[in-house]
């Protein structure tokens, strides 16, 4: 139920498919004081070997909702919908907003919480509302957009509320118009098909080709796809850190600016940069041969071969550039394992 695929069992397992048989299953397992972990689509997810002694609930939610809003139109989403067909449908009916987020593995309700996005491109700038089910008190409630106290890669979801909150459904708001254009690859692909003026579907087939080509489009025929996609975040730095980049990589380090003297840089250049060539081999976990951010199980890795592995990057990122990488990833059934306690550190 990973797109990794690594990790032992769950003790027990439950799939809700509305709001009652979800609050039923938060019941239950506080009733018995069993450990509950919710699922999705388990694409953004490394599991413990060891599994997970408790609760595993599948929050399976449906539907797919679209009401006119004035001139923008609201898409009601079941957390359960797989988030790429959520994409399609709502580009097919020509309204911009989530068309760089095609591609995208895994289940609506996931993308609040880490407030997925690509290609210059979040889901925090759609969302208009989640509904959730509060563990604490079992009543569902609805958290506007700034509700969700949403940042890079991050939410209240997985902040200081993390384990609080069900998704139980999404709701976006999306206007027919323009799409967004702002990242460089989507941009030079658009510019290599020769499209001027590029509808939210050009740009949605422009990302799904760039992905494709990065292994990071489920295939089960693609040994590179088995992974989490991009196992590590692009870190945010002061200006000033890019002068030792460029001295330490041996050229230009790549720097996106962002507001406030700070500036992105690509985690993909960093892992490159300090000795990880793609298709880098550690056993049976290794490095795509089409992108060095994502890690994969080549068929027989055990979570801890990837975690091994992804110790290994972070600490040489760190000793050449003096920047601590942070995983994407939810870890799940380690307790205490020192080694993603080292991956979740943000400094020395």
């Amino acid at each position: 139920m990973t797109t990794l695929g690594v990790g032992g069992r769950a003790r027990w397992f439950a799939r809700a498919t509305d709001v009652e048989e979800a609050a039923a299953a938060v019941k239950w397992s506080g009733d018995r004081s069993v450990p509950l972990f919710v699922l999705g689509g388990g694409s953004n997810l490394v599991v413990a070997d060891g599994g997970f002694d408790g609760l595993v609930l599948q929050m399976a939610l449906g539907g797919v909702d679209f009401r006119a809003n004035g001139d923008a139109t609201r898409v009601h989403v079941g957390a359960g919908e797989p988030w790429d067909e959520v994409v399609a449908v709502a580009v097919s009916r020509g309204l911009a907003g989530l068309e760089c987020l095609s591609g995208i593995p895994g289940t609506t309700g996931g993308t609040p919480i880490q407030n997925v996005g690509a290609y210059g491109q979040d889901v925090s700038r759609s969302i208009a509302s989640v509904t959730v089910l509060d563990r604490m008190t079992g009543a569902t409630k609805v958290l506007t957009g700034r509700d969700c106290r949403f940042g890079y890669r991050t939410s209240r979801f997985k902040g200081e509320d993390a384990g609080r909150f069900l998704v139980c459904d999404v709701t976006f708001e999306l206007r027919a118009g323009p799409p967004t254009l702002a990242y460089p690859d989507v941009i030079t692909e658009l510019e290599r098909r020769r499209l001027t003026a590029p509808s939210p579907a050009d740009v949605r087939d422009a990302v799904l080709s760039i992905r494709r080509g990065k292994g990071m489009v489920i295939d089960p025929t693609d040994p590179d796809t088995r992974s989490v996609g991009s196992f590590f975040m692009n870190p945010v730095v002061d200006a000033a850190h890019v002068p030792r980049l460029t001295s330490e990589g041996g050229g230009r380090a790549p720097a996106y600016e962002l507001p406030g003297g700070r500036v992105k840089i690509p985690a993909a250049w960093l892992i490159e940069q300090s000795g990880f060539a793609r298709g880098y081999e550690a056993g049976a976990a290794g490095i795509s041969s089409k992108h060095p951010l994502a890690i994969v199980n080549r068929g027989a890795a055990t979570a801890r071969d990837v975690l091994a592995l992804a110790v290994q990057i972070k600490r040489k990122v760190a000793d050449r550039f003096g920047i601590w990488l942070r995983p994407e990833p939810a870890f799940v059934g380690f307790g205490d394992d020192p080694d993603v306690a080292f991956l979740q550190e943000t400094e020395s």
